[in-house]
Formats: C-alpha cells, sequence, structure tokens
C-alpha cells in the first residue's frame, strides 16, 4: 500500500462543500474525487483531508491523501485525474508519502483568503469569489482590529454551532487586511480554525469596517466568549483556502511580505 498525498484546487461554487453526503444533497469535492479514483483504478479510497471547507467555499491550495495499492508513477496521477474531473477541480500535485502522513494531523498551520467587493455596484466577474458589500468599509481601522485577533486566545465567540472541536484555544499568527484597486482581502494565517471561525472573524472585521464596532473592542468581544458578540458570519463564496504547510518553515518567514 501507498500513501498518496494530493494538492488540489477547485471552485466550490457547485458543491455542497467538501465531505462526502447522501448524493440526494447534491455533489462534494471528496465524492467527485472517489469517484473518479474508483473508475481510473477501480479502488475505492478514503481521502482524508487539510479542511473540510464548507459549501461553495473554495481552495487554491487543499491538501488530500489516501491509502492505495495502485502503482500509477506519482507523477502520472494528476494528468489521470484531471482527465475524469469537471474542469471546475484540478489535481496540482500528486506525491508519495510516509504511512504516518495524514492531510490534517500532520499540517502545521494553514493561510485562509477572503475577497471582498466593496464596489457600490458589484463586479460581475469576481461575484463567485468575492462577497459584495457596498457600504464603504474603513480599510485602515479593519487591520487595527485584525491586530488584536494574532496571538493564541480562546476563539469561542468566533466559532458556531456545530462543530467538533474539543478546544477553543487556536493561535493566529498573522491576520492581515489589504486593498487592491478592486477588492478587499483578509488573510489569516494560523495553527488550525474552528467551524465558520474565519468567515465570523471576517464578518466581525466588517462590521469594525463600518463603524459598528470600535476596533478597540475586539480584546473584550474575545474574552466575552459569547457567540453574539460578533453576531455576522461573512457569505462562504469569498473564502478560499489557499495553503496548508508541513514544514518548520515559520509562517512569519514565509508570509512576511504579506
Amino acid at each position: 500500500m501507498r500513501n498518496i498525498r494530493l494538492k488540489l484546487a477547485y471552485d466550490g461554487t457547485n458543491y455542497h462543500g467538501f465531505q462526502r453526503q447522501h448524493e440526494t444533497h447534491g455533489p462534494t469535492i471528496q465524492g467527485t474525487l472517489e469517484t473518479v479514483w474508483a473508475r481510473l483504478v477501480e479502488e475505492e479510497v478514503t481521502l482524508a483531508t487539510a479542511g473540510r471547507t464548507d459549501t461553495g467555499v473554495h481552495a487554491s491550495g487543499q491538501v488530500v491523501n489516501f491509502m492505495t495499492s495502485a502503482r500509477i508513477p506519482e507523477e502520472k496521477i494528476p494528468k489521470a485525474f484531471n482527465s475524469m474531473l469537471p474542469r471546475d477541480i484540478r489535481i496540482l500535485q500528486a506525491k508519495d508519502v510516509p504511512d504516518d502522513f495524514d492531510a490534517r494531523l500532520s499540517a502545521k498551520w494553514k493561510r485562509y483568503d477572503y475577497q471582498i467587493d466593496n464596489n457600490p455596484i458589484p463586479n460581475i466577474f469576481t461575484r463567485l469569489y468575492a462577497s459584495h458589500m457596498p457600504i464603504p468599509l474603513n480599510v485602515a481601522e479593519m487591520q487595527v482590529a485584525a491586530n488584536f485577533l494574532e496571538g493564541r486566545h480562546n476563539f469561542k465567540t468566533f466559532a458556531a454551532a456545530g462543530g467538533d472541536s474539543k478546544s477553543f484555544e487556536r493561535t493566529i499568527y498573522r491576520c492581515l487586511v489589504k486593498k487592491n484597486q478592486k477588492l478587499i482581502i483578509v488573510s489569516c494565517v494560523g495553527e488550525g480554525f474552528l467551524y465558520h471561525m474565519v468567515r465570523i472573524i471576517v464578518g466581525t472585521l466588517m462590521d469594525v469596517g463600518k463603524g459598528r464596532i470600535l476596533p478597540q473592542e475586539i480584546p473584550e468581544i474575545i474574552a466575552s466568549q459569547e457567540r453574539k458578540r460578533a453576531r455576522m458570519i461573512a457569505p462562504a463564496h469569498g473564502l478560499t483556502l489557499a495553503h496548508v504547510n508541513y514544514t518548520e518553515e515559520s509562517p512569519f518567514e514565509v508570509f512576511k511580505d504579506l
């Protein structure tokens, strides 16, 4: 048996999240990948994933792994997969890894990017990948608030009901808000994230940008551990899982130019 690690990208628009579900709910990324592999080599496998993205969430650097007895060389796996996958899922890389590698448990840290279209009229060409917010946002104030989120905290305030985490302690290494000509981008780099945590962080930062919350209130909101203090969950389609890291590289070094 071999343990294969895949790096992949997908547009989550037409999928009911990553995790395999009953087909009546609609297609999922995991279900699609496992079905294609079964067609390729007549073998059923179960994928482990670095992050179970929700319905509508995208990925440019998702990672999965699975055990297989197939002998396809690693360098030929992406081409074989992509020849049968829908055009909105692409395998970027395949690699043989040690048996104890697990896409989720072996991850050191992850990066999520959230895109906000802050123009009065939404851009039709980014509508599937950026959440439209017509109310002008104060990016400088959002960044001040984001600075308070960095470090190790109990993020219970920023966790939606329905998650299965036993602890709410998480470390955020970087939380950056920047604006280019068309979009506001919120980048969160952390060791791991709770259920809907990034989307709740973004929703809270947007409330700061609107002037509804002062940046200096963020420490109190975190300390309250009350979900109602961070009310808004940003829409799913603005979120992308951008990178999962498995090396000892420091996130501060890798993203020092963010």
